[in-house]
């Protein structure tokens, strides 16, 4: 078992548990979790994106952005995506935001101000205008779209339904954050659970009258389209709303380095409680807002503001035992046993330890008085041993060498660090029963196929029942054998059918990623969707010849690597994964491809760069061939056609490359010219 596999597949769990409760907390209003462990489950989620680069890779994340509006309320689409905030959680996190900024702007040594304001624990909202008049107000959503709550919003006394002034844009996307006070909540709170909850429940009544009837506040943040554009910047815009008669946050503030923003965050922690509204961070935008389209966005958040999230919470417990848990990729993980304690308002009993040497490192035995934090998962981790209390009956863990299913498991080697990992790993795939569970709950996931209704504790059941075994089990399921259990009548049944047939319709980028190759994230699956384009070509890989020479061709793919081509291959050697995947492929209508951009002044071109630019990064040089329909190569090849040459340190082998193959080459003067720059 490696190390990086553990990660992922720790990461992939974390992603799924997220999906399940962003439609609890966005959509039912009725959270399983805290406010905090689930703002924590996305903490871990995004600094595993942030502290590992194999996962920077997969990108498995993609939107994680609230769930998908309900059928309670009209749909709205959101003028601009409605992105989420990436996470910083120490000063190393905000310098590499900082740092990210200047290299994708190429700025050397140059200050870049900031704009800060409280991060509200609220329900996010849009208020549309045109000529000045309200005329929308929806929901966050999912980002994309959203739900029309308009009339509820007019109920929020201070939002202006006429905005009056000079200089007022033809259509303005104000956002937004909707919150309850503290002291208001304590006169109603009787009838909901947290503030927010209170909020976000009377912002989805279907009555208005009964909106008006809370308390409900808004602070103004931001912006989504602006037509014409009349601010230079983000405090510009701040300031002129507020002028206009939206309430902001008293606490925004302009920052110009590192030592500000420490400084700022730690102050502003300190009166946190003070404050009649709930906070978990400080969010800090670029505040020059040419800079921030320059910059641009992620495929999930804009890379011009950050979230810096306050400390974890703590608590000190003891070990009564160490368990091991197997994931779909294999990952063996183990889990301490804990004495149950309240780790900031949540009772935990079970802690992540990781791996095998992670418990050697930090000598974790059975009996220990330990250090947890709640670090985002259902599981905490461990952070350190009082080994100041330990007794004689603390016991030394010896880490099994076999799977729970009876298996011999392995520990792989690195092919980028050449090292041993650190995970253990089964390497029995469907044939182990444990392996084959999980990628059946990976499978029914909301990034997978999305069936709602066949959650994790459903797998549980049908697997122990023997109605679901396989996938392709999942879409003959006897239903009458359902009938008769507990909690399944026939509403429940029929909602489970309908979601079951609706999954028999799917994409192949979502198939591919569904089926479960190690290594082939979310973001590798649209990769590998656009270079098969049908799945009729898919299934070549399933003849060891034909999967010999596309595995050839799969080398000039930008964004798959050794790692994801051997993964590949490893997933279709065996004839295991091929006979499971054969019979799935029975049972689904499976789309093509989608068609990448094919507008703009590199559309249908493949690009590649050499050396550095002066005004920009290579980051933003992608992006921008990418915006403008066209594709980055990692490699000279015929499949090549333009080589872009920077001034500084061009590779003079592919230089000649390129010439010897008649490509076209652009100096770097000549790439500004064409973007108009």
């Amino acid at each position: 078992m490696n190390r990086r596999s553990e990660i992922i597949g720790i990461y992939k769990k974390k992603i799924n548990l997220l999906k399940k409760h962003n439609k609890l907390y966005f959509d039912k209003d009725n959270p399983e979790i805290s406010d905090a462990k689930y703002d924590n489950l996305k903490k871990e989620i995004i600094h595993l994106e942030q502290t590992n680069n194999f996962i920077k890779k997969l990108s498995l994340s993609e939107k994680i952005i609230g769930s998908p509006p309900s059928n309670k309320f009209k749909k709205i689409k959101h003028l601009k995506p409605m992105l989420s905030l990436a996470n910083a959680f120490d000063k190393s996190d905000m310098q590499d935001f900082l740092n990210k900024i200047n290299n994708f702007l190429n700025f050397k040594h140059k200050s870049i101000e900031l704009c800060s304001e409280p991060k509200i624990d609220g329900i996010s909202a849009s208020l549309i205008y045109e000529n000045g008049l309200l005329t929308k107000g929806l929901s966050r959503g999912d980002g994309v779209v959203g739900e029309d709550i308009l009339e509820n919003l007019k109920k929020i006394k201070k939002n202006p339904k006429k905005i009056k002034g000079k200089n007022i844009p033809s259509l303005i996307e104000i956002r937004g954050e909707i919150y309850i006070g503290k002291e208001d909540f304590k006169k109603i709170k009787g009838n909901f659970a947290n503030p927010r909850n209170a909020a976000g429940g009377s912002l989805r009544q279907k009555n208005s009258n009964e909106t008006s009837k809370i308390p409900l506040k808004y602070f103004a943040y931001g912006f989504g389209e602006i037509k014409p554009m009349i601010f230079s910047s983000q405090s510009e815009f701040l300031k002129k709303i507020n002028d206009w008669g939206f309430s902001i946050n008293p606490l925004s503030k302009i920052i110009n380095n590192l030592e500000e923003i420490e400084s700022h965050h730690s102050e502003i922690n300190s009166i946190r409680s003070s404050l009649d509204y709930d906070i978990d961070g400080l969010v800090f935008k670029v505040n020059d807002l040419k800079l921030q389209s320059r910059l641009g966005n992620t495929s999930n958040s804009p890379r011009w503001a950050i979230a810096y999230k306050f400390s974890a919470e703590k608590a000190v417990t003891k070990i009564k035992d160490i368990i091991i848990q197997v994931g779909r990729t294999g990952a063996i993980t183990p889990v301490a046993k804990v004495e149950p304690v309240t780790v900031g308002g949540v009772v935990v009993s079970n802690a992540t330890l990781h791996n095998e040497d992670e418990i050697k490192r930090k000598d974790i035995r059975i009996g220990d008085t330990v250090q947890i934090q709640r670090a985002g998962d259902v599981i905490p981790q461990v952070v350190l041993v009082d080994k100041s209390k330990r007794n004689k009956k603390s016991e030394l863990y010896i880490f099994p060498d076999k799977c729970l299913c009876g298996s011999i498991t392995k520990k792989e080697i690195n092919k980028l660090t050449k090292k041993i990992d650190a995970v253990r790993r089964c390497t029995k795939g469907y044939e182990c029963n444990y392996i084959a569970k999980e990628r059946l709950k990976h499978i029914v996931s909301k990034d997978a196929f999305d069936i709602d209704g066949l959650g994790k504790k459903v797998i549980d059941q049908f697997w122990e029942l023997k109605l679901i075994k396989k996938p392709s089990d999942i879409f003959t399921i006897d239903y009458n054998k359902i009938k008769n259990l507990d909690g399944w009548g026939n509403l429940s049944i029929n909602n489970l059918k309908k979601a079951i047939d609706k999954a028999r319709v799917i994409n192949l980028d979502r198939f591919i990623f569904s089926i479960g190759i190690r290594h082939i994230g979310q973001e590798n699956a649209k990769i590998l969707a656009g270079f098969f384009k049908t799945i009729e070509k898919l299934v070549y890989l399933f003849d060891e010849k034909k999967r010999k020479k596309i595995l050839e061709n799969l080398v000039e793919l930008d964004g798959i690597g050794e790692i994801q081509i051997d993964s590949v291959n490893i997933f279709f050697s065996n004839n295991k994964n091929i006979e499971i995947v054969k019979k799935l492929i029975d049972y689904l209508e499976i789309k093509k491809a989608s068609i990448p951009n094919k507008k703009g002044k590199f559309a249908n071109k493949t690009i590649m760069f050499t050396g550095g630019f002066e005004k920009m990064s290579r980051s933003e040089a992608k992006t921008l061939v990418e915006n403008n329909g066209g594709k980055v190569l990692g490699s000279i090849s015929k499949k090549l056609n333009i080589l872009v040459i920077g001034n500084s340190k061009p590779t003079k082998k592919k230089i000649e490359s390129a010439k010897k193959l008649n490509l076209t080459l652009i100096e770097e003067s000549e790439w500004y010219k064409i973007l108009d720059l």
